[in-house]
């Protein structure tokens, strides 16, 4: 369908063309120089020391869970409000996730209070979502992992560009890691980083990225291609030179482009609130500097959120929904037959919330007819 506001448009252009030519005509896709520069780059600009360039976002956090040596007979905390990605990694560890709550019908992240109250002895970390973009009480959960000896991983793949009191979002933690699938804020299609100020769990990682192997594809070709040894059981997970010279080009617009997406965030709100009072608008406060990943609102639970979509949709607008809770998934509800996790907050916001268009090339006229047909789908006008 040819939607007249898209949920999402991507901000590509000849600089993005002009760069994949150039690794082309270079010859080598591969990863090499143009992944290890784009790795230096994004390390700059998050102030870590460290950034391993991976596949895609799900690598990115597997790849952390098996360096901090989670696995079987460990539990990782971590919300249900989420990608399943963020779980099926933890998963693949052999370790199992256990669901937290959220904090809010105004503020979607994961609640301190609550991960509290699930450690027991199998607690190995605690995994957070910085949801839309948003920062997590990232003071309160990091007293929480040092009271109780955990590691603590951010699922930062709605967060980039973001901050909290000055400290990008995804440096918080022992490891953060990113996505940089098609429709985050910046991106190179598939692919991925983990960033980490922690030398020896970096040096693993980049290990574990490549099979294990201890020097680099390119490195065997161009310099000593019979040496080269196993350190550790690893995955094929290295990002190509096309998408880490997009990543190049996409980082440098980032900035801007969040700038963009926090200032239609505020129109949107503004008009909501003069029009639609009854909405329940998260996050209209929040720590930090929101990345604005996602245009969020909850609707009234009396109100047919697929009839509301629909509406949208007749009106050429494209909506969507950020989660369904990952605990009510039929492979999740199997493994927790038993011991159905009781997330209230979290079941309530996933019946109501709808996912509204957000990008940067969007006029703030798109916003003001996004809202009208929202206040005309819910009989507001």
């Amino acid at each position: 369908m040819n939607w007249k506001i898209p949920l999402v448009d991507l901000d590509l252009g000849p600089e993005e063309s002009a760069a994949v030519l150039n690794v082309l005509n270079n010859r080598w896709l591969s990863m090499a120089e143009i992944t290890h520069e784009f790795e230096l780059a994004f390390a700059e600009y998050n102030h870590v020391k460290h950034a391993i360039a991976v596949t895609n976002g799900t690598a990115a956090i597997h790849l952390a869970c098996c360096a901090l040596g989670i696995g079987r007979g460990d539990t990782v905390i971590t919300p249900s409000l989420t990608s399943v990605a963020t779980v099926n990694a933890i998963c693949y560890t052999g370790a199992l996730p256990v669901f937290s709550d959220i904090v809010s019908t105004s503020d979607l992240t994961v609640s301190p209070e609550a991960i509290e109250s699930l450690i027991n002895g199998h607690t190995k970390a605690i995994m957070v979502m910085h949801y839309g973009g948003y920062a997590c009480d990232m003071k309160a959960i990091l007293a929480i992992a040092q009271k109780y000896h955990l590691w603590v991983i951010e699922d930062a793949a709605h967060a980039v560009g973001g901050e909290l009191e000055g400290r990008k979002l995804g440096t918080w933690g022992d490891a953060g890691c990113f996505s940089f699938f098609s429709n985050k804020n910046m991106t190179t299609g598939e692919g991925g980083m983990v960033v980490t100020n922690d030398d020896v769990l970096a040096q693993r990682i980049r290990l574990m990225r490549s099979h294990g192997m201890n020097t680099l594809d390119w490195d065997q070709y161009y310099t000593h291609p019979w040496d080269y040894d196993v350190i550790e059981l690893g995955y094929n997970y290295r990002l190509d030179e096309i998408r880490s010279a997009l990543g190049l080009v996409q980082l440098s617009k980032l900035d801007k482009n969040n700038e963009r997406r926090r200032r239609l965030t505020l129109i949107y709100h503004a008009l909501f609130a003069a029009v639609i009072p009854f909405i329940i608008l998260p996050f209209s406060t929040h720590r930090g500097t929101t990345s604005a990943h996602l245009m969020s609102i909850l609707i009234p639970d009396v109100v047919d959120r697929l009839w509301v979509l629909e509406q949208l949709k007749q009106k050429g607008i494209q909506g969507s929904h950020h989660f369904p809770p990952v605990h009510q998934f039929t492979a999740y509800q199997q493994i927790y037959s038993e011991t159905k996790p009781h997330l209230p907050i979290t079941e309530n916001v996933s019946e109501r919330q709808i996912t509204l268009p957000l990008y940067p090339a969007m006029s703030e006229e798109d916003v003001h007819t996004v809202v009208k047909a929202v206040q005309e789908a819910l009989g507001a006008g």
